[in-house]
């Protein structure tokens, strides 16, 4: 898969001499058309943009995505919106890889198969299932794959070297490390300093898989982080909309803007 769109993302931003900027939004916050507005605005500066499905009982979503979620599902959202929100954006965006982010008991609700040939009807490049960890999610992974689909591993801190290994194997060109034990949007516990040697143990197992960095991420830590293939940005984001709405401003605008200084502070 390695002229995947997500794949070429990360070469063409190595080429800059920089991480790659994956911006995570929830889809349908605070409605379709918002949402997709905001989408297509922030992927100018984005890299990848992840996609979340919204979810009603998160595991590993600290509260400025949950209020995301919870305007998104309060507005009505169904998968079948989330797929058209990704179609719609696509038409205009086709080299701009997406990654849909959810929960497997949502896939599995709706049917794997039919959840799979749906991805790849509206041309999403990558998946990130929260709860399907390794091994069982190795056969949803390998029908991904069938349909040129990245299934994107996540990897902890507490992850053993040899699962470590394991993962890293089966994974296809990208790899999600969570860079803490906590929900998103926490402050970083751990030093940059501290990640970044963890984060080189992973990149030390096999140099060309693609590797960034979520959790944690806001304008005053990611230039220590420089360092990574990618990083990613979602509670930061999904905090100004919540902002932007509360003080009735532009959303689409203030959102850009804060991915617009996030890029600036990696080039």
């Amino acid at each position: 898969m390695n002229n995947s769109l997500i794949s070429q993302s990360f070469k063409n931003a190595k080429k800059e001499n920089r991480p790659a900027l994956l911006t995570y939004t929830v889809a349908g916050d605070n409605s379709k058309k918002k949402s997709l507005e905001i989408l297509k605005s922030i992927s100018n500066y984005a890299d990848i943009c992840e996609l979340g499905f919204p979810h009603n009982t998160p595991i590993a979503d600290g509260g400025q995505i949950q209020t995301s979620a919870h305007r998104a599902i309060k507005n009505g959202i169904k998968i079948n919106d989330v797929f058209s929100i990704v179609n719609k954006f696509k038409k205009t965006k086709k080299n701009k890889p997406i990654i849909l982010m959810g929960y497997y008991n949502m896939i599995y609700q709706y049917n794997e198969n039919k959840f799979i040939a749906k991805c790849k009807k509206s041309k999403v490049d990558g998946i990130i299932v929260v709860d399907l960890p390794y091994p069982e999610n190795k056969n949803f992974s390998s029908k991904c794959k069938k349909n040129k689909i990245n299934f994107i591993q996540l990897i902890s801190p507490t992850t053993s070297k040899t699962r470590l290994k394991k993962i890293i194997n089966d994974s296809h060109d990208m790899i999600y490390y969570i860079s803490m034990l906590s929900t998103t949007g926490e402050k970083l516990k751990v030093s940059p300093k501290k990640i970044m040697r963890e984060y080189q143990k992973i990149k030390n197992q096999n140099k060309s898989k693609n590797v960034v960095i979520g959790f944690g991420i806001t304008e005053k830590t990611i230039k220590s982080l420089k360092k990574a293939d990618g990083l990613v940005v979602g509670s930061a984001i999904c905090k100004e909309i919540t902002n932007s709405i509360k003080k009735r401003q532009n959303t689409v605008i203030n959102v850009t803007n804060i991915v617009k200084r996030l890029k600036n502070k990696i080039r």
